[in-house]
């Protein structure tokens, strides 16, 4: 029980932005998130290809702008573990279904020479992107009133019956309401590719 707690103290201080709690999360959870990304990269070509930092990255922003906004119901450490799996897996899978796309086929591209590579190094590291209010600030910004109050709803810890209830509809339609806006407003941001 007092596991449980801990870690949805943990969850409590990431949704409000607390960047020693988001620095912990990605401590915790950074090398599963890498793992899985690992796993779905099959074979030599799309490892050359992909790296599981970005994935892994990609995930934990994705992760802490929809923690902060409510969107996730979690009661345990492995109910996290089992969705930033997902997401990892998820996001490996558009990566190579965009790749294979025919305007993008790794078969008809160039060889870029090495001096043009982009170094990594200066881009926001996830406990960046978590404590990152400005972005928060553009997530709410773009949600309409009524997506917004949803939002709001769910980071206060209510339950999607409640909301529903108050708003005369279905939880699976408020909770699908929110989801499609927060997938328009990350595309919107780039932070996750568009599906």
């Amino acid at each position: 029980m007092a596991a449980e707690d801990t870690f949805l103290d943990l969850l409590a201080r990431v949704r409000n932005g607390d960047e020693p709690a988001a620095e912990e999360l990605v401590r915790r959870y950074e090398p599963y998130i890498r793992r899985s990304a690992r796993e779905q990269m099959k074979g030599p070509e799309l490892r050359r290809e992909l790296d599981s930092l970005d994935i892994c990255q990609s995930v934990l922003g994705a992760f802490f702008v929809r923690a902060a906004l409510g969107q996730f119901h979690l009661e345990s450490p492995k109910d996290l573990l089992r969705l930033l799996g997902t997401m990892a897996r998820n996001k490996v899978r558009e990566k190579v279904r965009r790749g294979r796309a025919a305007c993008r086929d790794r078969g008809r591209q160039m060889p870029v020479p090495v001096e043009e590579l982009l170094v990594a190094g200066g881009e926001a590291t996830p406990s960046r992107i978590a404590s990152g209010r400005e972005l928060l600030a553009a997530v709410r910004e773009r949600l309409t009133q009524p997506e917004r109050h949803l939002a709001e709803q769910r980071a206060l810890g209510r339950s999607w019956e409640d909301i529903a209830q108050e708003l005369g509809d279905q939880a699976d339609a408020v909770r699908m309401r929110l989801k499609r806006a927060l997938d328009r407003v990350a595309r919107d941001l780039g932070l996750e590719d568009s599906r």
